[in-house]
């Protein structure tokens, strides 16, 4: 089925550039270099095990990147063998702390980081957490960009099997109705 008239009327990427308007975007995959900061920045305040860390690092993530086992004990193992993290045993459990160069380490990576507008190991903008973000969108509901790709298929549809008069008629309701949108917005 064809979706574009004659005119160039192509529903298609109306849609497409809807949906990217409306649709939620996942947040940035976390790099090594995230979690590296990530690790030492848990670390900052106190020594902790490996699951210790992994559950700060989700922590200040907002729930939104909780990484595995699998690349952050290797990544401690790393640590300690470039003399930034020493590891100490109590019984069975290995504790993770910082020595002097991994403090100089974090502290820098942490003023790096602010530098650059981030407030964590995400990328996030500093003042509006991606949760948040999230769960703004997620207020604004779905009924909105549905109607508007309603109204978008039956524009379609006039602009391809309509006449000539009925087309001008859907431009000015067109145009009246995006007038009285952003009345809307205008409201006290």
């Amino acid at each position: 089925m064809r979706s574009a008239s004659d005119s160039g009327f192509d529903l298609r990427e109306i849609v497409d550039e809807m949906r990217e308007t409306f649709a939620p975007r996942p947040p940035r995959k976390r790099t090594a270099a995230d979690l590296r900061t990530a690790v030492l920045r848990a670390l900052l305040d106190e020594s902790r095990t490996g699951a210790s860390i992994i559950d700060a690092i989700a922590a200040s993530s907002g729930g939104m990147g909780r990484p595995t086992p699998g690349e952050v004990y290797p990544l401690l193992q790393l640590l300690s063998d470039e003399a930034l993290v020493e590891v100490a045993h109590d019984g069975d459990r290995r504790v993770y702390s910082l020595t002097d160069a991994g403090r100089v380490a974090a502290e820098a990576d942490d003023g790096h980081e602010h530098e650059h507008g981030h407030d964590d190991v995400h990328g996030r903008d500093r003042g509006a957490s991606t949760r948040g973000r999230w769960e703004e969108r997620a207020e604004r509901g779905s009924a909105l960009p549905r109607a508007g790709v309603k109204l978008a298929q039956a524009t379609a549809q006039v602009a391809q099997n309509g006449t000539r008069e009925q087309r001008q008629r859907a431009v000015e309701l067109l145009d009246e109705t995006r007038r009285r949108l952003y009345a809307i917005l205008a409201e006290d």
